[in-house]
């Protein structure tokens, strides 16, 4: 789907403009991000996630401050942007975030260079910055030099493993650090939901499975609000709560506010000045290996995953050595752990066609019987087969043949 909101000049390049939105944070950004806007960002290796989260917005185009693609492994952004039909103007340097909120611009094409596109305040002539802009060709070219810095982060990737092993190994192994929760997981399946890879969908498939089974259900930072817009209401939310709603803060789950080992919790005052209970959790990885490490430490018979990183490439995708800790979590909760695909796949309703099929006879039958046993229903039936007699007779007409015997 083209993005209506790419603006066109009559006799001119294409010029996306509109009013920006500036946040080194793209998903802070994304909060206040309107259809029409101008993205701008600062975000190295844009990954999956915040790309399709900027195409959630529609924005008329995204200006990134540094490169959408820095050649260290094949990430999955830019390829999103442009696919949705989103420019994407690359590597504008540090002078396109001074820009202030609210402020608008032009983008113009070089028309000798279409590879470089210009920022320029609308109204005036002052040039902002210049960038790459980027094409569905340069985007593939960049994604075939970057296969080949994937040995490299493979190498980095388990080398951070073996440090985060060294430092968890306590908390992995034998649960020591773990908070007491009230929230019961004993003996039940527990859905961890993250906003991110396609958890809108995932949420959608499961829907029957939750109403079936009623598992816990963890809503990790906004996969809190996840949970409440697909209809449900999350038992727990974990994390260092910077994209979850005040709603969803005070819905009533328990609150686990996500700390790092040396004791800062970012997300502490928020939920303190919210007023809502809660317990502090130091611990090295992300928000959504603690999810795990807490259901797997209560007992949970089955963890199903939605959102969450399954492959090396959606590891790595995420930018950050952090992404380790979630490959030793899956290994430490790998018995109990599947991903939301696998049951969405795997899990059909337990009521059958068949079974269906035969309950309306039964129900066609009982009501036969409910019919003939009333003097009512027998005046209906004989009215029935009268009516029924008379369309018979009428076909048989036209063919030419006898009628047929009355229906007693």
């Amino acid at each position: 789907m083209r993005n209506p909101f790419r603006k066109q000049l009559p006799s001119e390049p294409e010029r996306p403009s509109g009013v920006v939105r500036v946040d080194a944070r793209t998903k802070t950004l994304t909060k206040r991000l309107r259809p029409g806007d101008i993205a701008i960002i600062d975000h190295s290796d844009l990954d999956r996630v915040a790309a399709e989260a900027l195409v959630e917005c529609q924005p008329a185009a995204v200006l990134n401050a540094a490169p959408s693609v820095s050649g260290r492994y094949p990430n999955l952004g830019p390829g999103i942007l442009l696919e949705a039909g989103i420019p994407l103007i690359d590597d504008l340097g540090s002078d396109v975030m001074r820009l202030r909120e609210g402020q608008r611009v032009v983008i113009d094409l070089a028309e000798d260079s279409p590879s470089r596109g210009t920022v320029v305040l609308a109204g005036s002539e002052q040039s902002i910055a210049q960038g790459t802009v980027q094409t569905a060709q340069s985007v593939e070219a960049a994604m075939e030099a970057a296969k080949e810095g994937l040995a490299v982060q493979l190498e980095a990737f388990a080398a951070n493993t073996m440090e985060y092993m060294r430092g968890e190994r306590d908390l992995l192994l034998n649960g020591v650090g773990m908070p007491d929760v009230r929230t019961q997981m004993s003996g039940r399946h527990v859905l961890v939901v993250v906003r991110g890879y396609s958890y809108k969908e995932d949420l959608q498939a499961l829907k029957p499975y939750i109403r079936e089974y009623k598992p816990v259900i963890i809503g990790v930072d906004g996969g809190a609000d996840a949970v409440l817009k697909a209809g449900f209401k999350p038992d727990m939310i974990v994390g260092d709560m910077d994209s979850v709603s005040d709603k969803a803060l005070r819905c009533g789950a328990e609150i686990i506010v996500h700390a790092y080992r040396d004791g800062r919790a970012p997300g502490l005052a928020r939920v303190e000045d919210l007023g809502v209970e809660h317990l502090v959790f130091a611990a090295t990885g992300t928000s959504e290996d603690i999810a795990m490490l807490l259901a797997d430490a209560a007992g949970a018979e089955l963890i199903v995953a939605v959102g969450t990183h399954a492959t090396l490439l959606e590891f790595l995708d995420k930018g950050r050595a952090g992404m380790s800790s979630t490959f030793l979590t899956r290994l430490k909760v790998g018995s109990r752990l599947i991903d939301a695909k696998g049951v969405s796949r795997l899990y059909r309703t337990r009521i059958s066609t068949w079974q269906l099929v035969l309950l309306a006879l039964a129900g066609l039958i009982a009501l036969g019987v409910a019919l003939a046993a009333t003097s009512a229903g027998q005046t209906f039936l004989g009215l029935s087969g009268a009516v029924w007699d008379d369309i018979v007779n009428f076909i048989r007409s036209l063919l030419g043949l006898a009628p047929s015997a009355p229906t007693v």
